[in-house]
């Protein structure tokens, strides 16, 4: 199995910066994507940006230009630096990791509240 540790989030007045971190330990061998989703209350969850093992990326349509994902694969760690944040960008984030040894593992949550 695979477990993450995320760590960063908080609360930031509008057009300010965050980062959060995303770190697998365990059956890490089989992973190849990692990234996080976000779920804002009465809202589905979307994706916001994911990151292959190769380094390719993918963002979500409301976040590109403003976020960058990055991995440090010594640490099995990915980064997701949030820039311009904006209200509409308050919501619990959530980092998950695609492995083809397991099933999809998701962490546990962080809350990004962006004030006006």
């Amino acid at each position: 199995q695979v477990q993450l540790v995320e760590s960063g989030g908080g609360l930031v007045q509008a057009g300010g910066s965050l980062r959060l971190s995303c770190t697998a330990s365990g059956t890490i061998s089989g992973i190849n994507t990692m990234g996080w989703y976000r779920q804002a209350p009465g809202k589905q969850r979307e994706l916001v940006a994911r990151i292959t093992g190769g380094g390719g990326t993918m963002y979500g349509d409301s976040v590109k230009g403003r976020f960058t994902i990055s991995k440090d694969n010594a640490k099995n760690t990915a980064h997701l630096q949030m820039n311009s944040l904006k209200p509409e960008d308050t919501a619990v984030y959530y980092c998950y990791v695609v492995s083809s040894l397991t099933p999809t593992t998701w962490g546990q949550g962080t809350q990004v509240t962006v004030s006006s």
